[in-house]
C-alpha cells in the first residue's frame, strides 16, 4: 500500500493517472525544469508515462514519488520522493520540484522534512543523497540548511537541452540528521 504523509499544510500522496494534467503542468514548465535534467513534456501522454514509471518504481522498490498537494485547495503543486532506492544498501536519492508560483513559501522545506523523516524511520535508510545543478541556488541552500553535506562535484553529470552541466552531490546520514535551522 502506498503511504500517505501529512504536514501542517500539505498532503503527500500517491500520484494517479487522474493527476496527468497537473503533472503535465509541472513537467512542461520551463522555469521549473531549468535545473532538472529533463526535457519539457510536449503532451499529456508524456505525463501518463511518467506516472506509470513512478508506479512501476514503487512496485519494484526502486523509488517512491509523492504528489505534493495543498490541504487548503487540494491543488497538486509538485512532487517529491526517492530515486535510485537501494533497500539492500539502505540508501536513496531525494528529488523534488514545485511549481514556480509556490516558490519561497516553505512548501519544499515542509515536504522535505516529512520525506527525510519517512526515509530514515520507515524505509530504514541510513543515507539519503541528492544531486543538484550547481546553478540551482534555492535547492543547494535548502539541502545545506537541512544538514546535507556537499561531497563534491560531478562534472558534466546532467544534460539538459543538449548542454552538459556540473552538479553537486550531497548526502545526509541518519546519524547526522537534524532539523533545519529556523530563519535560514
Amino acid at each position: 500500500m502506498f503511504p500517505m504523509l501529512q504536514t501542517e499544510r500539505l498532503v503527500l500522496r500517491e500520484i494517479k493517472t487522474s493527476d496527468k494534467k497537473e503533472i503535465f503542468t509541472c513537467f512542461s514548465n520551463s522555469q521549473l525544469l531549468r535545473f532538472y535534467g529533463m526535457e519539457q513534456m510536449k503532451a499529456v501522454t508524456d505525463a501518463e508515462q511518467l506516472i506509470n514509471a513512478f508506479a512501476f518504481n514503487f512496485k519494484e522498490k526502486k523509488g517512491i514519488r509523492w504528489g505534493i498537494e495543498l490541504k487548503e485547495t487540494n491543488q497538486l503543486i509538485g512532487t517529491i520522493g526517492f530515486n535510485l532506492w537501494m533497500p539492500k544498501h539502505k540508501r536513496a536519492e531525494v528529488g523534488y520540484e514545485i511549481l514556480p508560483q509556490y516558490w519561497g513559501q516553505g512548501y519544499a522545506k515542509e515536504a522535505l522534512r516529512e520525506v527525510v523523516s519517512y526515509g530514515f524511520e520507515t524505509m530504514q535508510l541510513s543515507r539519503i543523497g541528492a544531486v543538484v545543478f550547481i546553478e540551482n541556488d534555492r535547492s543547494n541552500h535548502l539541502l545545506t540548511k537541512f544538514g546535507f553535506q556537499r561531497e563534491g562535484v560531478l562534472r558534466n553529470y546532467m544534460v539538459q537541452n543538449d548542454q552538459s552541466y556540473d552538479t553537486y552531490v550531497y548526502s545526509l546520514l541518519k546519524a547526522e540528521c537534524r532539523e533545519p535551522k529556523t530563519g535560514q
